[in-house]
Order: structure tokens, then sequence, then C-alpha cells
């Protein structure tokens, strides 16, 4: 890998990851609490966003000893669940708006290489626009798990009756171990399906 692949494959993560999480704001803004447009969150600048750890270290560290897969992840947006006006759905409509935002990306950036002039065909934008859909499938099926601290957890809780608060506790209590699986022996596995969807989206 080049160094100019490095460079723009680390800025697609880097704002991929913040409009996640600004989507998350958003939608938290909009079902009424401000907490993260009162914390100057609610912005597209990734300084606001970057974990030293989590948004930089981490990845980095991946990559130089050359591991199976990269993970990564930024500062969550916080939000007050107590504000929402949705006290049932709110929190998963909160959660779901991270991911959703990253299909959306790979939708349009999909869309664009699939109507892409021929004049283009030739040159390296088809393999950068490919890259953008990749990532952002990445991010949002991974967020999709069903496994907190993923966004999926608030899905699933969400639809569960209100009766299974043994379930719930469970979570709470494991949640960890069950991610550390899931990230060692599961993740990988679902890059097949990111492979299936890109050539959905960009038309093979």
């Amino acid at each position: 890998m080049g160094l100019f692949e490095f460079v723009f494959l680390a800025l697609v993560f880097l704002y991929s990851v913040v409009i996640h999480e600004v989507a998350h704001g958003l939608v938290a803004y909009d079902l009424g609490d401000s907490t993260a447009k009162d914390l100057g969150r609610l912005t597209l600048n990734p300084i606001k966003h970057l974990d030293m750890v989590g948004s930089i270290l981490l990845p980095l560290l991946l990559i130089i000893f050359r591991a199976p897969f990269i993970f990564g992840y930024a500062k969550p947006v916080p939000y007050n669940p107590v504000n929402l006006r949705d006290q049932k759905f709110g929190p998963a409509k909160v959660a779901f708006a991270g991911p959703a935002s990253n299909l959306a990306l790979a939708v349009l950036f999909g869309l664009l290489l699939r109507f892409l002039p021929l004049s283009f065909q030739g040159s390296v934008l088809p393999e950068l626009l490919i890259a953008i859909v990749q990532i952002n499938l990445l991010l949002a099926i991974f967020n999709l798990m069903p496994i907190p601290p993923l966004d999926g957890h608030w899905l699933l809780l969400a639809i569960l009756p209100d009766g299974f608060q043994a379930i719930r506790i469970f979570f709470v209590k494991y949640g960890l171990i069950f991610f550390i699986i899931f990230l060692f022996f599961i993740f990988p596995l679902i890059f097949p399906l990111i492979k299936f969807l890109t050539e959905v989206i960009v038309g093979g």
C-alpha cells in the first residue's frame, strides 16, 4: 500500500466515522435532546470526535502489524435518552442513525461509480470509490451487530418485550465478553457479505 492509498483510506475511514457519530446526534436533536449540539459535537470537524486511542493508535498499530482487519472508533456523541420525545423507540432511532448514514454513503458513492463516464474507467477513481463503498458497508454492518456496545444491541433491546428484563441485564453484564468473541471470531466472516453488497450496489 502506497502513501497516497494509506492517507486516502485513513481519511475516508475518519470522515465516515465522524458522519456516523454526527448522525446519532442529529437524530437525538430532532427527537428533543440538544446534548450533542450544546457540546459542539454536531460538526464534521474530526478534531471534535477523535479519540486518541480508538481513532489513531489502535488503527495504526493494526496496520503496522498487518492485522487481518482494521478496527477503530471515535468518541461517541453524547445524548440524554430522558429528553427524547419517543421514550420507547427513541434510543433505537438514535442508534440506527449511525449505520444508516454509512449505508447512505455506500449507496451514494456506489451509484456514482455505477454511472461513472467511461473516460474515467481506466483511472484510479473507480478503485477509490469502491474503497469508500466498502469502508462504509463495513462500518454499517459492524455497528448493526446486536452486541454491546454496538448500535445494533439498542435496536434489539427496543424490540424485546418488557418482560425480557433478564436479557437486558445479561447484555450489560457480559457485553464486553460477547464483543471480544465477535471481534475475533465472527467479524472476519462478514467480509464476503461486504463483497456481495458492493457488487450489488456498483453493478458488479
